[in-house]
């Protein structure tokens, strides 16, 4: 097996992978740095982000009120102390991605435009048109790719986390290309592969975001925190679930019933559709339950009105917008109303790291979504999560490089390496048995969209854990057709699926323990919020038996727990 040696190793090309590899190779030039992704580049699922990044960059913005936003947005889960210091950086960022060359859209006074997004009370969220993520990815990987000390492994696919007495050694990875199976060893880790929506059928997530760093990091023994909050968007696209922009919402869109009513007015009266995505996501299964949405040949829905908009704007603000919904919805939202329902979107939870990024595992950081830093807590506010992706994409690099510079280049273990090869290719690749891995992925989904979706109780909730635990028992009995190594989607598919069971069996289980409901977890047995009880942080470790849970406090620096409206 041939070995690779990098000082540090980033998995993952989106947003914080390419921010992290900027940082590290901009704080030392004498450390070599690999960028490891399964994807082409640029088409990691940060392209997808539409609506915006927040900064503060106005008068009458401040830090503060974007601390507070976050803070009540995310029901008083998030820790203050991360919150404050993500706010205080985001302009930083903003005027970096500037200086590269990001196309922000502009105010007729040539300063960088700011929309209005849900749960904020102030439009901070800068914006290039609808495709945000888009311009940030291509910007962030030009200028990546402008330094010597980083070398790029595009469509490789990591499997394992290499440790050894909890110090991360390297990483097992093969190339899709070739089959070949290679050990990476690093001093250091990022580990920046994106959140796990795709546990759900109904989701607005791409189909190669599938939680892999998490699974890998929780495999070698770090914690994932929180993963019961799971965010559902308020406009997926339907049929497909492709995200529709709460940047839509922002320039001034309605959500419409059936009785063609604006119905947010009774949920969030001051906010209307510019609340945070919880509570739009519940109002509007709420209308759905209650027959006052729209049917359609795919099942009930809500409208997204944009007609009073007029095209000059929604060709100027929203233009990806009204083509995905004419190629996609097969709708023109010049014309008529987009239809829409909550999709599973964003994941709070994540591989534990504290505010420098680091986990519990020595030589391991994460950043960007497959991380909880506790910024979030349970709901995340529109606009924050590019904005996370920068902060701590560069806060995870630089420090990753300190540490690479601090250590020198530990010993991996071909033995371990070898197994986890024969695990992959004698194991999964040479499976014969009856059971498919699409059917399971199906099956799985389903559970989850049916049993652990926006309203949850803990009947519907225990059932889903028996389910997904006995879907794990079928994977071991799948069978890949394809037996050639050679970018083989049948091999990766099991791989990935692997990795979700995982996931969905992490999120239901931290899901059916925390009995009240707060931010994106709902529970129709325990309504309130409990903050006697549950103002605290899920920790999952593995263990052969599945999930482990443990608890820890949140960090509360200015603002205590209030009631929650909008």
């Amino acid at each position: 097996m041939e070995k690779i040696s990098h000082d540090i190793i980033i998995v993952g090309a989106g947003i914080a992978g390419l921010r992290a590899a900027i940082a590290a190779a901009d704080f030392s030039s004498k450390i070599g740095i690999a960028v490891v992704s399964k994807v082409y580049p640029v088409r990691s699922h940060s392209v997808c982000a539409q609506g915006g990044t927040a900064a503060v960059l106005r008068d009458g913005d401040s830090y503060d009120l974007h601390s507070w936003d976050t803070v009540k947005g995310s029901d008083f889960l998030a820790d203050q102390n991360v919150v404050e210091f993500f706010v205080k950086q985001c302009p930083e960022e903003i005027i970096a991605l500037e200086h590269w060359g990001c196309p922000w859209s502009r105010t007729e006074d040539g300063k960088i435009n700011q929309r209005r997004f849900g749960g904020h009370s102030f439009p901070r969220a800068c914006f290039a048109a609808d495709m945000t993520g888009f311009h940030e990815m291509h910007i962030l990987d030009a200028k990546a790719r402008t330094y010597g000390n980083i070398t790029f492994y595009d469509e490789w696919f990591v499997t394992s986390i290499q440790t050894v007495d909890n110090l991360a050694v390297g990483l097992t990875a093969f190339q899709m290309k070739t089959g070949k199976m290679c050990a990476m060893r690093s001093k250091a880790i990022v580990m920046a592969t994106g959140g796990h929506e795709r546990i759900y059928e109904f989701t607005t997530f791409s189909h190669t975001a599938t939680g892999d760093g998490m699974t890998m990091a929780y495999r070698a023994g770090a914690p994932l925190k929180d993963m019961e909050f799971v965010q559902f968007h308020p406009t997926g696209l339907v049929p497909p679930g492709v995200l529709i922009t709460e940047g839509a919402r922002g320039e001034g869109g309605h959500l419409v019933n059936s009785k063609g009513e604006r119905f947010m007015e009774k949920y969030a009266p001051e906010k209307m559709e510019l609340a945070p995505r919880d509570i739009i996501a519940r109002a509007e299964m709420t209308e759905i339950s209650e027959d006052r949405g729209l049917k359609g040949q795919y099942g009930p829905y809500i409208a997204l009105d944009l007609r009073h908009l007029g095209e000059d704007k929604i060709n100027e603000r929203l233009p990806l917008i009204r083509d995905v919904a004419i190629k996609l919805g097969g709708v023109d939202p010049v014309e008529e109303p987009i239809p829409i329902r909550p999709a599973a979107h964003y994941s709070m939870g994540g591989i534990s790291a504290n505010i420098h990024s680091e986990t519990s595992i020595a030589g391991l950081f994460a950043a960007g979504e497959c991380s909880c830093m506790s910024l979030h807590g349970a709901n995340r506010l529109g606009t924050n999560s590019t904005a996370e992706c920068l902060v701590f994409g560069a806060v995870s690099g630089r420090e990753a490089a300190k540490y690479a510079l601090a250590n020198s280049f530990p010993e991996l273990s071909k033995e371990r390496a070898l197994t986890e090869e024969k695990r992959i290719f004698d194991g999964i690749l040479a499976s014969n048995g009856d059971e498919r891995v699409a059917s399971l992925r199906n099956e799985m989904r389903q559970i989850m969209n049916g049993k652990a979706w926006i309203f949850r109780d803990g009947h519907h909730l225990q059932t889903a854990l028996k389910e997904i635990r006995a879907l794990r028992k079928k994977f071991e009995n799948i069978a890949v057709e394809d037996k050639d190594k050679q970018y083989n989607t049948g091999l990766i598919g099991a791989l990935q699926l692997d990795f979700t069971l995982d996931l969905a069996e992490i999120t239901v289980a931290s899901a059916l323990a925390r009995t009240e409901s707060r931010g994106a977890h709902y529970r129709f047995d325990y309504p309130k919020r409990d903050d006697k009880e549950w103002l605290k942080h899920t920790l999952a470790y593995y263990s052969k038996d599945g999930p482990r849970l443990e608890y820890t406090p949140v960090t509360i620096t200015r603002w205590p727990p209030t009631e929650r409206t909008y």
